[in-house]
């Protein structure tokens, strides 16, 4: 799961928690962030998904073969997940 960290950010200069030059306007807001590595990670667990629906979404069985095509569908899925 990816761990999200709260932040404050400055609507103005964009700073996050950390100095930066002020252009005068600054105004803290809340803010979530999360690791880059878990972004990367969740990014590459979606495609892996979005493959998955795309084979079951453009995947049509010969006739006869529709229970060979949904047992390797499920097999797929349990992998993925």
């Amino acid at each position: 799961m990816t761990q999200r960290i709260k932040v404050w950010q400055c609507i103005g200069c964009g700073r996050i928690d950390h100095p930066q030059p002020c252009v005068g306007i600054c105004q803290d807001r809340p803010a979530e962030f999360v690791p880059a590595s878990e972004y990367d990670a969740l990014e590459a667990r979606t495609a892996q998904l979005e493959a998955l629906v795309r084979r079951i979404a453009f995947t049509t069985p010969r006739p006869g073969d529709f229970e060979s095509a949904w047992r390797a569908l499920q097999q797929a899925s349990r992998a993925a997940l």
